[in-house]
């Protein structure tokens, strides 16, 4: 498994993120990412912190660390130039908070994170065509969620990534121990939302394409 949006106790996650990191390597991950929810208030607080950790547990035994964040939440119009200052303070991988159908999310918050480039659009819910057509175009990942609630739409963003041809991934989302899973439980999801195992196989290596050029 390469999870690539993941959270520690820098924001809502449970855990340290060397635990984070432990947890996951004791259940065989190939590389994680650290994707802490941020916005204006404690974008380079967040970011820095995380960068500094990836540093620390680089050589030391543990499975590869990318530093992200999560920009969550942020006005439309913002989006743009927090996600070139998430860059600047060193996130290698910088996901959206799109717009999942469980939480108030701003309208035109997916078309303004897929104008930015970010790399990943996390859940983003009822994904317009004229959006998916526009992430194709821009080579921006869209993701499958295992997480409660995001992935209630799971099978609405396969289909329309299928349509448009967009590259998907498959993340945790991550808060808690719990929340982790291996191969198995990925597939499950994966095949959950009307893919097939050909399709996962896709899935996973457009991860190892954003591990490779992220570390």
């Amino acid at each position: 498994m390469i999870d690539l949006h993941t959270h520690s106790l820098l924001s809502d996650g449970d855990l340290l993120p060397s635990e984070l990191v432990r947890r996951a390597d004791a259940m065989r991950y190939k590389a994680i990412a650290i994707t802490d929810h941020s916005d204006a208030s404690n974008l380079d607080f967040v970011i820095k912190r995380i960068v500094n950790v990836c540093n620390e547990l680089k050589g030391g035994g543990a499975i590869p660390v990318i530093p992200g964040v999560e920009l969550a939440h942020i006005p439309p119009r913002q989006i743009d130039h927090m996600v070139k200052k998430a860059r600047e303070l060193g996130a290698r991988l910088v996901l959206v908070h799109g717009e999942t159908i469980v939480e108030p999310v701003a309208p035109g918050t997916n078309r303004a994170a897929i104008n930015a480039g970010v790399d990943i659009l996390a859940h983003p819910g009822l994904l317009s065509p004229e959006d998916a057509e526009l992430a194709a175009e821009r080579s921006v990942y869209l993701e499958l969620s295992a997480r409660k609630g995001h992935s209630l739409s799971n099978g609405h963003v396969a289909s329309i990534a299928k349509r448009f041809d967009v590259n998907m991934v498959l993340n945790t989302d991550t808060h808690s121990p719990s929340d982790l899973i291996n191969d198995e439980t990925a597939i499950k999801i994966v095949i959950g939302a009307g893919l097939t195992q050909e399709d996962f196989g896709r899935i996973k290596r457009n991860a190892e394409e954003i591990l490779q050029r992220t570390l």
